[in-house]
């Protein structure tokens, strides 16, 4: 079996598992008999469970992150280049568009957002401190950037603001991975793209909401 495919393997295995049963949960038996792969093998590419667990978060956050910082920074550079703040609304759909594409990225993109949903809701830290650890970085930019298009919010109260924009994205992702709510008696629920816009004109008007 050629290494590139035994690594994918693992990480496959751990991913789905992770996300199905809980990090603590999951154990490396349970990992190599679904990669199919030997504990040798698991030691040899990843050397302990704590750095699979890294390496199943990286293979996703980095390549996203890439996209982020990237969608980000075009929008401060043109801002910088026209002498004028930032957009929020820019910001967050640099941020907020990847995010959600990444739900229909490939294989294992449900098991993912199954993982760091249970991180997220869950008590243990040990997945939750790791995915942090990650987004911390894009975060901080996108901080950044909406105090330089919303001077007049304290730190505190923009920081609150854009934990609610976080805690709405992160639902929206979350049910991604089960049907659309249709409750009887209501109309049917927005398309993909029309949810997407509604989600990003709503958290916008919530940041830019007078103190």
């Amino acid at each position: 079996m050629p290494q590139a495919d035994t690594k994918t393997r693992i990480l496959d295995a751990a991913e789905k598992l992770f996300a199905r049963d809980g990090f603590h949960n999951t154990s490396m038996r349970g990992i190599t008999g679904l990669a199919r792969v030997n504990l040798a093998a698991v030691n040899y590419h990843f050397g302990s469970k704590d750095a699979l667990l890294l390496a199943v978060i990286e293979r996703r956050i980095v390549p996203l992150n890439q996209i982020r910082q990237e969608k980000l920074q075009t929008v401060l550079e043109k801002a910088q280049a026209a002498g004028q703040p930032p957009s929020a609304r820019q910001l967050l759909q640099a941020f907020i568009e990847p995010t959600l594409a990444f739900r229909s990225s490939g294989p294992g993109a449900e098991d993912f957002i199954a993982l760091i949903g249970r991180a997220l809701s869950e008590p243990d830290e040990t997945v939750r401190a790791c995915f942090i650890q990650q987004v911390l970085p894009i975060f901080k930019l996108l901080f950044a950037g909406l105090h330089q298009a919303l001077p007049e919010l304290s730190d505190q109260i923009l920081l609150t603001r854009l934990q609610f924009t976080m805690g709405a994205m992160s639902h929206m992702m979350c049910a991604s991975t089960r049907p659309v709510l249709h409750l009887p008696g209501f109309p049917e629920p927005l398309q993909e793209t029309e949810m997407v816009a509604e989600l990003i004109s709503f958290v916008c008007s919530g940041l830019e909401a007078p103190c």
